[in-house]
């Protein structure tokens, strides 16, 4: 699990079709084969641990799935490890798998913040709510506004400086993750709702 504050920025070194090596920025302590950290949302496993860096396996499905297959060499990315119990949780409860991939369509600056908008699948917006949170390349945001294909959120100054938010642009590519409670509601729901429908029909 991730809560979505983002550790450090990370440079990748490698990028081959089944592994990613990445360097911390900010060097992790103690870093070790096994464990789990989100790169720019995604959850990936420690394969291994050279010097500062680490590597990671990528399988096919989280390439389809997620902005890592645009990284190339030397491209900046958000990291962060797995919480421990005891952690502080200062954005939300992030699971690090990714649903989808939006697009950045609109920036705006307001004062010291930006907003920024983002293109969403219609099939992840209605999960997507007003003040609620949504994991933008890893990083936990609270959603301003909320439209029929599209969502805003704003951003602080400490936000794009630490993060690869500052970076974003018309037409990038991003990784979202929406909020879990979200996910198994809207699951509950539809399974209920299939479940009456087989009720009405079997007692018809």
């Amino acid at each position: 699990m991730f809560s979505g504050i983002i550790e450090a920025l990370g440079t990748v070194r490698a990028r081959t079709p089944g592994r990613i090596e990445i360097v911390p920025r900010v060097p992790f302590a103690n870093l070790e084969v096994g464990e789990s950290i989100a790169v720019n949302g995604a959850c990936l496993t420690v394969a291994s641990v050279s010097g500062e860096g680490f590597a990671a396996d990528v399988m096919p499905e989280t390439w389809h799935r997620t902005t890592l297959g645009e990284l190339t060499e030397g491209a900046t990315v958000n990291l962060e490890r797995a919480l421990r119990l005891g952690d502080r949780v200062g954005g939300h409860m992030m699971s690090g798998h990714v649903d989808a991939t939006g697009i950045v369509t609109a920036l705006r600056e307001d004062a010291n913040a930006r907003w920024v908008t983002i293109a969403t699948p219609d099939d992840l917006i209605d999960l997507v709510a007003e003040k609620g949170c949504v994991a933008v390349d890893g990083i936990s945001l609270t959603v301003v506004d909320v439209f029929e294909s599209a969502f805003t959120v704003s951003l602080i100054p400490v936000t794009l400086a630490a993060t690869v938010a500052g970076a974003w642009r018309v037409a990038t590519n991003v990784n979202l993750e929406v909020d879990l409670i979200a996910r198994y509601v809207a699951r509950t729901l539809s399974t209920r709702e299939q479940s009456a429908v087989f009720a009405t029909s079997a007692q018809q």
